[in-house]
């Protein structure tokens, strides 16, 4: 049954997307025949190729406020190589007016223009695509965008196909039940829970689940652990890769698939252009309509009751906002670009930061992650790995700067 999961949310035929298997930080192969030793040559050359990157990047961050940044875009794109720079940061986004649920007086939303963030801030960015941001002209600013951050490779038709199967009024915003379960309250806490070893032995679970939301990504294995990271999943963030990478590595410490409740929903990041299709076959519960399982049915890894009322999906702009404003790597600089983007936990901690009032964020790096296991189910302790298409260390200190602004509250031992 797994097998025909991994096989369905692969990118056969697509050598960008076998590309990316050897890049994801979720891979971990682990049988062991003669494709388990080819792929763990193959992955310990990626490690080689890794360590000059970061070499290479020293540390991968910049320094400066966003201010600053934007100011040097053009001395940037003038140094690297004329308007292509500019061309591929894209720094212009479509507006949405649905981004926030309440009207809360304290919230990020209020906080943000007292913090170093306020330029960067964008509070009417689209966190959600659905069918209302679907025209000609969008298509066509999009496909010049690859990956996570457009369209490129998406057709026009594909784009209705699957928007036009996410277009009911839940599909439009993060919280779509939150008038049944505000309970009078104007604010919305979320408690976002990263996989990070950190949580082991935390006793965190109970202050976890008592927040209005709890979000997980990828690998969250929650059986036998609820004592730490808590029992309730309101919000679920994968891609096609993550999700399945999580399945063949994580299988023995217990993932089985994602979490499945009642108020569980599951917010999608478009990697490439077939995903959009797969997400089409999986909300409709239909058939596939192209690609190697043409005319079969999608596996029922979200649960026999899943309606497309369940599913969401992450709006390009919103990520490639997320990947210039607040992580703009200096992996944009170098020929591994088309590589790079937000690890699927940023783009988790960052919709929650722009969608909810108040965030706690657990299990996420922080300075002393040498300190701490790769993951809080871990059954021995294996040190945090660094992959060449993310800049974690990029994101441990922008966690540090949100956490000491004051608009989140990020989990660290004392």
């Amino acid at each position: 049954m797994v097998r025909t999961f991994i096989d369905l949310w692969s990118a056969d035929g697509d050598k960008r997307g076998k590309r990316r298997r050897f890049l994801d930080s979720d891979w971990h192969p682990r049988d062991g025949t003669m494709i388990g030793w080819i792929r763990k040559v193959l992955a310990l050359a990626c490690v080689c190729m890794c360590v000059l990157l970061l070499a290479d990047m020293s540390i991968g961050i910049f320094d400066q406020p966003w201010s600053k940044l934007h100011r040097l875009s053009t001395t940037e794109a003038n140094e690297t190589g004329s308007a292509n720079s500019l061309f591929y940061i894209g720094d212009t986004y479509a507006s949405d007016d649905e981004v926030s649920q309440t009207s809360c007086s304290n919230g990020i939303r209020a906080r943000v223009s007292q913090t170093e963030f306020e330029s960067a801030f964008l509070k009417d960015v689209p966190v959600l695509q659905w069918y209302k941001h679907l025209s000609k002209n969008e298509h066509e600013r999009l496909r010049k965008y690859p990956g996570a951050h457009g369209w490129r490779g998406v057709s026009f038709l594909d784009l209705v196909d699957t928007l036009s199967a996410l277009n009911t009024s839940a599909n439009r915003v993060m919280f779509d039940d939150w008038n049944q379960r505000s309970e009078g309250s104007s604010c919305i806490r979320c408690a976002v829970i990263g996989n990070g070893g950190i949580l082991h032995g935390s006793k965190k679970g109970q202050e976890i689940d008592q927040h209005h939301y709890v979000f997980r990504v990828n690998g969250a294995v929650i059986a036998g652990h609820e004592e730490d990271v808590g029992s309730r999943t309101s919000l679920y963030t994968f891609s096609t890769n993550t999700l399945r990478n999580s399945m063949r590595g994580y299988a023995r410490a217990g993932f089985r698939g994602p979490p499945q409740s009642e108020e569980t929903r599951y917010v999608f990041i478009p990697d490439q252009g077939r995903d959009y299709t797969i997400l089409r076959a999986v909300a409709s519960r239909t058939q596939m309509m192209t690609g190697p399982e043409k005319n079969k049915m999608p596996p029922a890894y979200f649960g026999k009751t899943a309606t497309a009322m369940k599913f969401k999906i992450y709006h390009p702009d919103f990520i490639r906002y997320i990947r210039n404003r607040f992580l703009r790597s200096r992996l944009l600089k170098g020929r591994f670009r088309e590589w790079y983007r937000p690890t699927t936990g940023a783009v988790m901690l960052m919709a929650a930061m722009h969608t909810c009032d108040q965030v706690d964020a657990y299990g996420f790096i922080t300075p002393d992650y040498k300190n701490y296991s790769d993951h809080y189910y871990d059954k021995g302790f294996r040190p945090l790995r660094f992959y060449a298409n993310h800049d974690m260390r990029l994101e441990l200190k922008l966690w540090q700067q949100l956490h000491q602004a004051g608009l989140i509250n990020l989990y660290m031992r004392k």
